[in-house]
């Protein structure tokens, strides 16, 4: 496997400060309960989905994330909107202002494992029982996807 962008440009420029391009994709059952993640690195929760690659698109970065964290097929039907975290960090002196393009998707196919290192656990919560999420863009997507704040794929508003 190819190492990633990130970890080549960490090799460059150590920990220094950085801007990242990243995805989330709100994946919910009949329940309206949304799928989390229970991260490896922090035990807290976020959204699937995660830093895009030199050769992705945001949308070929966001299926491929969601199938590497859960085994699912999705299918993105909704645009959330862009978030910004200006201080994220993932390990002791990994920090980096993080864009992150948040979609809702359907489940076409796959069935919901853990198929990578970075999750223990994978779980949908309702809005009320929402467990410690990890960033406040995860936060603030999670509030715009429960407040049916989102726009189709082709760009028209939705408003639930």
């Amino acid at each position: 496997m190819e190492e990633s962008y990130i970890k080549r440009i960490r090799k460059l420029i150590g920990n220094e400060y950085l801007m990242v391009n990243a995805t989330a994709i709100v994946i919910a059952n009949e329940n309206n309960e949304i799928l989390l993640e229970k991260r490896s690195d922090n035990q807290l929760w976020g959204l699937p989905g995660g830093l895009l690659e030199l050769d992705d698109t945001i949308q070929s970065a966001a299926l491929r994330e969601v199938k590497e964290e859960t085994n699912l097929d999705v299918i993105l039907d909704r645009f959330i909107g862009v978030f910004s975290n200006p201080f994220m960090r993932w390990k002791e002196a990994d920090y980096a202002k993080v864009f992150t393009f948040a979609f809702t998707a359907k489940i076409v196919g796959g069935e919901l494992k853990i198929n990578d290192d970075e999750s223990t656990e994978l779980k949908y919560f309702g809005y009320e029982e929402l467990p410690p999420l990890h960033s406040i863009d995860t936060v603030e997507i999670i509030e715009q996807y429960f407040n049916n704040k989102y726009f189709t794929i082709e760009g028209e508003k939705y408003d639930g």
